[in-house]
């Protein structure tokens, strides 16, 4: 069987209304991407982001005139380019989604598998986790260099503190990698809700991870600081991240842009005596640093 799609473009304010002409004129679904090059980060729990052009895909059965729809939604809200169509040919739709997913290694030992793929290394450090609505998979930049960090510098026998742990892929990485105990902590519940299934999937004892909200957390210090956030957040956390981080301490920051590294790095210069070189990646930065001795 084959289906067709319409795809039109829309400013922001246009998306509501379209999408619900669109099921009312017998649209299966209806998608919602960047019509241009705009990223949507980390955005608040509860909240849909739209970009300011917006590309939507309406699914339709093969046999639905398209062509009558396409023009009077052209007159109805002004669009600025034609709604093209184009025939959406059968497949395995899970299997097709499956396959964008491949194992991945970061550093020497560390690979992130998604739990349909055998580990391609059963000597190394294998992470199950597989893609969901929580932030991080490993496959952005600055994950990828967090993870790469923790595989360069395993945190062995650490205590961990993961501040907006989105997945839980640093907090479980770090884990694997040797941590006596991680903090995982975010103020989304749906994000703590993954960290603790995603746990449990790699079959790390409950003992080991503690995912709670920022108000939840205790007045601890760690071996090890990690917050793969944004810039502005990642400023206004500054003291208290310090706070955290005990004499000796590592921090490692990412989900800066390169734009940005300065800002971040002057707000947590009152705590970090040493700083690495800074790693870059597709405009993406991680800085790590130590806290000085006591």
């Amino acid at each position: 069987m084959a289906w067709q799609n319409l795809i039109l473009t829309a400013a922001r304010e246009q998306v509501d209304a379209l999408e619900t002409r669109l099921l009312g004129a017998g649209a299966l679904s209806v998608s919602v991407g960047d019509a241009g090059d705009v990223p949507v980060l980390e955005p608040a729990p509860g909240e849909t982001p739209l970009w300011p052009e917006n590309t939507l895909t309406a699914l339709f059965e093969a046999d639905v005139e398209l062509a009558a729809l396409a023009s009077a939604l052209s007159a109805e809200f002004a669009l600025a380019a034609a709604p093209r169509t184009e025939t959406v040919t059968d497949q395995d739709w899970e299997r097709a989604w499956m396959a964008d997913f491949q194992p991945m290694r970061f550093g020497a030992r560390l690979w992130i598998c998604p739990s349909w793929h055998t580990p391609p290394a059963d000597d190394a450090v294998n992470l199950i986790l597989d893609p969901g609505l929580a932030f991080g998979t490993g496959t952005h930049p600055t994950t990828a260099l967090c993870l790469e960090w923790l595989d360069a510098n395993p945190p062995c026998g650490a205590l961990a503190l993961d501040y907006g742990c989105g997945s839980g892929i640093l907090s479980l990485a770090a884990l694997k990698l040797g941590a006596r105990h991680v903090w995982a902590v975010d103020i989304d519940p749906q994000a703590l809700t993954a960290t603790a299934d995603n746990a449990a999937r790699n079959a790390i004892p409950a003992s080991n991870l503690y995912a709670v909200e920022p108000p939840e957390l205790p007045p601890l210090t760690a071996d090890l600081v990690m917050a793969n956030i944004l810039s502005g957040p990642l400023i206004e956390l500054a003291p208290r991240l310090c706070q955290h981080l005990k004499p000796g301490g590592k921090l490692i920051l990412s989900g800066i842009l390169a734009t940005q590294a300065d800002a971040v790095r002057d707000a947590y210069n009152a705590c970090i005596a040493h700083w690495e070189p800074r790693a870059e990646r597709d405009g993406w930065v991680r800085l790590a640093g130590r806290r000085a001795e006591a």
